[in-house]
């Protein structure tokens, strides 16, 4: 991936000129770049260049190193924005698993299988989590869970807003210790914020990184192979 393509998906809100800007949007909205300053660096070479320089002394170390290959990027030509959001659901659903499995209210259940799908099983498949926490931690997941049910409006956004966040942050932590890059890449595709408690074990989100990451590799050899055949006398 080109690294005016990488930055480009970046949050414009990681630009701030104040390395302490952290994560009060009244300081970032106060140190961040000027838009049509930003929207220039995006597309000059030398503005790509310090922009890239600028995040690599920050936010995107790892994410933004060259590899041996002088390749730059990586992690996001891997996990482009539609893939991590698949990725980013089903790690949200999975640590949110025990208050979905506590849930026994008929209205919110309807709910949950009509938002989730496919990934309400997910939920309830102890085989992938058991879902061993506090008591006290099901009751804080139950209240987050409750809130986005509570918001009267068409569709499920404030559920999909709630497993994805949810999901992002159980991500950045696995990152911080396994891959780097792609916790900075899920850092930096949305504004700053504070990172949520997470409950998944590393094995359970290595398990769904391959999953979401093979699905795709699988699919191209399908198809591959698929074309080879058709090519055949």
């Amino acid at each position: 991936m080109s690294l005016q393509a990488v930055l480009a998906e970046i949050d414009p809100g990681w630009f701030a000129v104040a390395d302490d800007a952290g994560i009060d949007q009244a300081a970032v909205d106060q140190a961040r770049l000027e838009p049509a300053l930003l929207a220039r660096a995006r597309v000059s070479a030398l503005g790509e260049r310090l922009l890239a320089r600028w995040l690599v002394a920050g936010p995107a170390a790892a994410l933004l190193a060259p590899t041996p290959q002088r390749e730059v990027g990586a992690t996001a030509l891997r996990w482009p924005r539609a893939k991590l959001q698949r990725l980013w659901r089903d790690l949200g659903v999975l640590g949110l698993a025990p208050a979905i499995r506590a849930e026994v209210g008929r209205n919110p259940v309807r709910r949950l299988k009509q938002a989730l799908g496919n990934s309400y099983l997910l939920a309830l498949d102890r085989s992938v989590w058991d879902g061993r926490v506090a008591s006290e931690t099901v009751q804080v997941m139950a209240a987050a869970m409750h809130a986005a049910l509570a918001v009267q409006s068409e569709g499920h956004d404030a559920l999909y807003a709630l497993f994805d966040r949810q999901g992002r942050s159980e991500l950045q932590a696995w990152g911080a210790e396994h891959d780097p890059a792609l916790g900075e890449w899920t850092m930096l595709l949305h504004p700053r914020a504070p990172v949520l408690p997470n409950y998944l074990p590393a094995a359970q989100v290595q398990l769904l990184i391959e999953h979401h990451g093979g699905r795709e590799d699988a699919k191209a050899d399908t198809t591959h192979n698929t074309d080879d055949d058709d090519q055949q006398p």
